[in-house]
């Protein structure tokens, strides 16, 4: 609705840091008691949060919500490589690394268009290969972190309490971002999007997506602590189909047949990773 993205990546931010402080100053949840040291451990965190939400925003907004989504299917490959790379070392079985494979060939037939050959937006392929990236790091990084901070009951560090810091060191990152991308434009940017669709409708659009990819976010940080990693993972895929199903039918995103079947394999991919990467509990040494 509007084509400043770096702003509603950051006004969505905002959406989050209120529903936090409110439930902080209602009594509803603990209100998080961190010192310099562990706020200061947080921000990598929040910087990979930052990049990851805003290369999400900025891949929908200058290309196909669909197109964004079968690219966002390739995380695990990002995620895969900074395993390797960024120590302590996660080795995957040799069948988790096959299924990356049938990822990025899914992600790549997608992209070929019938009589066109291949037909690719430069642009949102890059934002969401960026948001990738930082989805990656982010687990590599917040991993420990996280752990710590949340095996310490005096820091009231839970789960939705750990999103929500990330939420707002986040915004803090995005914010220098509108400055610097937008800020001189971004009151004619705004004032067109009020004239096309009324500030009312312009102002609800971007509280609710605020809104629910603060609780959509905030409900899958606990619900992966409470029910683990892999049936998160089927859920999450799902997630990802509906949302191209979705926005293809919502936005009149036509998808020819080799982007149906392409992201099909590529989501289908995505899952088995997942699967194949879920490691076997040790075994009990006998006695």
């Amino acid at each position: 609705m509007i084509h400043a993205h770096w702003f509603v990546a950051a006004a969505q931010l905002v959406v989050g840091i209120v529903w936090s402080i409110s439930c902080w100053t209602l009594g509803i949840r603990k209100v998080p008691n961190l010192t310099g040291a562990d706020i200061a451990k947080c921000i990598p965190i929040g910087l990979c949060s930052a990049g990851a939400h805003a290369g999400s925003v900025l891949a929908s907004g200058v290309g196909a919500v669909s197109f964004a989504q079968i690219v966002k299917a390739c995380e695990p490959v990002f995620a895969a490589t900074v395993g390797i790379i960024i120590p302590p070392t996660d080795i995957k079985p040799p069948l988790a690394y096959m299924m990356l494979l049938v990822i990025i060939g899914g992600v790549g037939l997608a992209c070929v268009k019938e009589g066109k050959g291949v037909e690719i937006n430069v642009a949102s392929f890059t934002y969401a290969s960026i948001a990738n990236l930082c989805a990656a790091f982010k687990g590599k990084l917040g991993g420990s972190t996280t752990k710590v901070l949340k095996a310490d009951p005096a820091k009231n560090m839970d789960s939705a309490n750990v999103y929500a810091v990330t939420n707002i060191i986040s915004f803090c990152f995005t914010v220098p971002m509108v400055i610097i991308e937008e800020a001189p434009t971004l009151k004619q940017t705004w004032d067109e999007a009020v004239a096309e669709h009324g500030q009312y409708d312009l102002i609800k659009n971007i509280a609710l997506s605020g809104f629910f990819f603060y609780i959509y976010n905030e409900f899958a940080f606990a619900f992966t602590a409470q029910v683990g990693a892999v049936t998160s993972s089927v859920l999450n895929t799902a997630k990802r189909v509906i949302i191209i199903v979705v926005s293809s039918v919502i936005f009149k995103e036509a998808m020819e047949r080799n982007t149906v079947i392409g992201s099909a394999i590529a989501i289908c991919g995505t899952f088995l990773y997942s699967m194949a990467s879920k490691k076997a509990p040790a075994k009990e040494k006998k006695a």
